[in-house]
C-alpha cells in the first residue's frame, strides 16, 4: 500500500490530531429520557459554538446495516469510522446467507448436521434470543430450526441467553414464547424432540468480552455444556421465577437455568453432538467459542471436554482464526485508515478501558488484532472495574484522559483516538441518573483535553459511534414516551436511530478548515477528515471529508 499524498492546499497542525468517540452519546429530541440533553455538558457546549459543528447518521446503510431500521452498534460503527467506507455487515452477511441457501449448502453446515445425525446426537443452537439485530436475530435462528427440521434432525436444543439490552429491559418471554411456538408443529411429527434446554442473561453467562470476566463463560460452559444449574421445568417458568426472585431486575442480568425433564436436564452437550453458536456479532462470542474449541485453555476449569463439532455463524477473528468452523465468512475490510496512516510514518496511539479496547483496535482496524506497525503504534488497554456500571457511571474516563494528555504533553504521537464507552455501557443499565452522571463524566474529560489540545496547536475531533444515553425511554409514533400499566414511563436500553454529533476544533486556526458540503454524512466520513486535518488527501476511495480547506 503507498503512503498517503500530502494535500499541498493544507497545513497541518504543529500538534496532534485526537479523535474522540464519546460511546453511546447521539442527539435526541430532549424530552424527559433524553440523559444527553438534561446532562450538564459545558464543554461540549462550548465546543458547539467554537468548532465545525455537523451531524452524521450511525445507523443502518450508514454503517452497513441491513435497513436503515437497524440501529448501529460499537462494532460497525468502529469498521466504518476505521475503514473510511461502508461495509455490508454481520447482519447483512448472515440474512443473505439464509435467504439464498448459500450457508446450507456450505461444507460447515453439512459436517455438523451429519455429525448430530450419524451419532443420534443432538444439533444444540447457543445464542442470543433477540430481534434487536446486533449480536443476532430471531428470524435466523428460527430459519436454523426450520433448516435442522427439513434435513430431519429428530433432536435439537436451544440454550437461550436473554437480552434486555438491544431489545426492552423485560421482554425475554415474548422471545421465548416466539421459539416454543416455532418448535410445536415439529414436536407434533413422529421422532421430533425440539426445546430450549439451558438458558440465563447476556450478562451474567457466555457473553462476556475482551477477556474482561472469565466466570462468566465458566458459569455458561457449566449451564449449557454440563446441564448444571436451578432447575426449572419451563424456560417461562424460569423467566417469571427469577423476576420474582429480584424484583427490578432485567433480562441481561437474570441468572442461568436449566430445564429439566423427568429429573435430568434435557441438553446437555456430549460426545456425538454439533454445536452452533448463532451470534454473528464477533466480541462478545470469541470467548465462549475458544472454550469448545481450545483444548488448553486454562482459563476456567472445563472437566471433560465432550467431543463435539462446533462452529460459529461467523468468523469472529480471522487473525486468530476464532472458531476454526464458521458458517458464514466476515466481511473483508481492507485498506483501513490505521495502516495508511502507517504506511505514512504517522505515529498512532489507541486507547480504552477493557469495555471499548478491542473498538479502538481491532475493530478500528477492520477487525485485525495486530498492528500495522509495532514502531509507530502504541496501544493502551486500562483495565475496566468489574462491577455493575451504574454503580461507578464516571468508569476509567480520568485515566483514558490522562494517558492521551501524557502522549499530547509529550509530544509522542500524531494521531491519538480514544473510546469513552459510559454513555453506552451505562446507558444500557436504565439507571437514568448513572446515565446522567456518565454524560456529565465525558464532559469533563473534554474539558481537559480542550485545553491540551489548543496549548499543542492540534486538532480535537469529537463525535460518537451510535446513540444510547439520548433515549431512555421508549418512544411512541407521536415522540411521547410509551409508558406501562402504572402509567410510568416504559425504559429503553439498547441503542437508537439518532444521529451522533461531530464536533471538529482547530485550537489554532492555522489547517483553514472548513465544513465541506457532504449530503447524509456517516461516520465513515471521519477517517477522510482525519486524513485532512494530518494534512493528507484521502484516497479516492474513501467517503467524502467532512472539512476542506478554506
Amino acid at each position: 500500500m503507498p503512503p498517503l499524498k500530502k494535500n499541498a492546499n493544507s497545513i497541518p497542525p504543529t500538534g496532534p490530531v485526537v479523535l474522540v468517540i464519546m460511546d453511546g452519546v447521539g442527539i435526541g429530541g430532549g424530552d424527559a429520557g433524553d440523559m444527553v440533553a438534561k446532562a450538564s455538558t459545558p464543554n461540549l457546549d462550548w465546543l458547539k459554538e467554537n468548532s465545525l459543528y455537523t451531524e452524521l447518521r450511525a445507523h443502518g446503510r450508514a454503517v452497513g446495516m441491513p435497513s436503515d431500521g437497524d440501529m448501529g452498534n460499537s462494532e460497525v460503527g468502529h469498521n466504518a469510522i476505521g475503514a473510511g467506507r461502508v461495509f455490508d455487515q454481520g447482519a447483512l452477511l448472515v440474512q443473505n446467507a439464509v435467504k439464498s441457501g448459500a450457508m446450507f449448502e456450505g461444507d460447515v453446515w453439512r459436517e455438523l448436521i451429519d455429525e448430530a445425525k450419524s451419532n443420534d446426537g443432538t444439533l444444540h443452537l447457543i445464542g442470543l434470543l433477540s430481534d434487536g439485530n446486533v449480536h443476532s436475530h430471531m428470524d435466523i435462528l428460527l430459519d436454523l430450526v426450520t433448516q435442522a427440521h427439513k434435513e430431519d434432525v429428530k433432536r435439537l436444543r436451544v440454550h437461550a441467553l436473554l437480552d434486555g439490552r438491544d431489545v426492552p429491559p423485560t421482554s425475554a418471554h415474548e422471545y421465548v414464547k416466539q421459539l416454543e411456538d416455532h418448535f410445536q408443529p415439529i414436536n407434533g411429527q413422529d421422532g421430533f424432540d425440539y426445546c430450549i434446554a439451558s438458558g440465563g442473561g447476556r450478562l451474567y453467562i457466555t457473553m462476556d468480552r475482551y477477556n474482561a470476566d472469565w466466570p462468566m463463560i465458566e458459569r455458561g460452559w457449566k449451564t449449557h455444556v454440563l446441564g448444571e444449574g436451578r432447575a426449572f421445568d419451563s424456560a417461562l417458568q424460569a423467566i417469571e421465577t427469577l423476576r420474582a426472585d429480584v424484583p427490578g431486575v432485567i433480562d441481561q442480568d437474570l441468572k442461568e437455568f436449566v430445564i429439566h425433564r423427568d429429573g435430568k436436564p434435557v441438553g446437555p452437550i456430549v460426545d456425538g453432538d454439533a454445536v452452533i453458536l448463532f451470534n454473528f456479532r464477533g466480541d462478545r462470542a470469541m470467548e465462549i467459542s475458544r472454550a469448545f474449541d481450545e483444548p488448553d485453555l486454562d482459563e476456567f476449569e472445563r472437566g471433560p471436554i465432550p467431543n463435539v463439532k462446533f462452529a460459529g455463524i461467523m468468523e469472529y477473528d480471522s487473525d486468530q482464526k476464532i472458531p476454526k468452523r464458521f458458517l458464514v465468512s466476515p466481511p473483508e475490510i481492507d485498506a483501513v485508515m490505521g495502516q495508511y496512516l502507517a504506511e505514512s510514518g504517522v505515529r498512532q496511539l489507541a486507547v480504552s478501558e477493557t469495555q471499548k479496547y478491542g473498538h479502538v483496535t481491532y475493530f478500528f482496524n477492520g477487525n485485525r488484532s495486530d498492528k500495522f506497525s509495532d514502531q509507530l503504534e502504541d496501544y493502551v488497554e486500562i483495565k475496566s472495574d468489574l462491577l455493575p456500571f451504574e454503580q461507578r457511571p464516571w468508569m476509567k474516563g480520568g485515566e483514558i484522559t490522562d494517558v492521551i494528555l501524557d502522549s499530547i504533553r509529550g509530544g509522542k504521537h500524531d494521531f491519538i483516538r480514544a473510546n469513552y464507552p459510559n454513555g453506552d455501557m451505562v446507558g444500557h443499565t436504565g439507571d437514568l441518573l448513572a446515565v446522567e452522571i456518565s454524560v456529565e463524566a465525558v464532559d469533563l474529560c473534554v474539558a481537559r483535553l480542550i485545553d491540551a489540545v489548543k496549548a499543542a496547536n492540534g486538532i480535537l475531533i469529537v463525535t460518537a459511534d451510535h446513540g444510547n444515553a439520548d433515549e431512555m425511554y421508549e418512544l411512541g409514533k407521536d415522540g411521547k414516551p410509551k409508558v406501562d400499566g402504572d402509567g410510568n414511563p416504559r425504559s429503553k436500553t439498547s441503542h437508537t436511530l439518532n444521529p451522533v454529533p461531530c464536533f471538529i476544533y482547530d485550537a489554532s486556526g492555522s489547517a483553514s478548515l472548513k465544513l465541506a458540503n457532504v449530503e447524509n454524512a456517516g461516520i465513515s466520513s471521519l477517517a477522510a477528515t482525519t486524513m485532512v486535518c494530518l494534512g493528507f488527501e484521502p484516497p479516492e476511495d474513501y467517503d467524502p471529508s467532512l472539512v476542506e480547506s478554506a
